[in-house]
């Protein structure tokens, strides 16, 4: 089965794209993994998108879709595939459905803005050793002290709320509107995410099989 998954930043969709991987033993593709991978093996469509990114471009959809056809193409994907970060736009939907690459399902991990924004703002990692903690969830032993190395545990820029505002903005601007435009073609599959990762994973699972 090909699926994407959507949702918006902090939504845990890169967490429930690896459990369902497992699972199904089919690839999690990344755009931006993906694209690195083919510069390295220097493939016609990584040396092409090489020529973007040194000049600090954009790669443009048709390269970036021409290296997940070669992704795809590949044994491990022969029984399905998660694109996880790609299209973003539907302009980049239309276009990887204008170029063939066939999208069985969309599974959109859906978490209300209000519970992203305490979920992502809440985090803070150790400047040492790169421990994660939430000082709800996981919180450290001593207030702002890494329990493990016992370095200084900071929030990150990118999780503070107004960076998380910003991106969310970004996200409903740009990406929800695929939800529409993959309801209409009756592949859209959404999942209430939860406090439990478990039960999201659980509830993504048989969204998957359809139970």
């Amino acid at each position: 089965m090909n699926m994407i998954f959507l949702g918006a930043p902090g939504a845990g969709k890169g967490t429930q794209a690896e459990v369902v991987c497992k699972e199904l033993n089919i690839p999690a593709i990344s755009t931006g993994n993906m694209l690195r991978e083919a510069v390295k093996n220097s493939t016609e469509a990584g040396l092409k998108a090489k020529s973007y990114m040194d000049a600090g471009e954009l790669v443009p959809d048709e390269v970036v879709i021409g290296i997940l056809k070669d992704r795809i193409a590949q044994p491990d994907a022969q029984n399905g595939f998660i694109l996880d970060g790609f299209p973003r736009t539907v302009q980049q939907a239309e276009a990887l459905e204008s170029m063939g690459v066939e999208i069985d399902k969309v599974i959109e991990i859906d978490v209300p803005d209000d519970a992203i924004i305490a979920r992502m703002s809440g985090r803070r990692v150790c400047e040492g050793c790169g421990n994660s903690y939430h000082i709800e969830y996981k919180p450290t032993k001593v207030e702002g002290i890494c329990d493990a190395c016992g370095a200084k545990v900071v929030q990150r820029i990118d999780d503070k709320p107004e960076t998380v505002l910003a991106r969310l903005k970004t996200y409903h601007e740009k990406t929800a509107p695929l939800k529409d435009y993959y309801e209409k073609r009756g592949k859209l599959v959404t999942v209430k995410g939860q406090n439990e990762i478990a039960e999201t994973s659980r509830l993504t699972l048989a969204a998957i099989k359809g139970e």
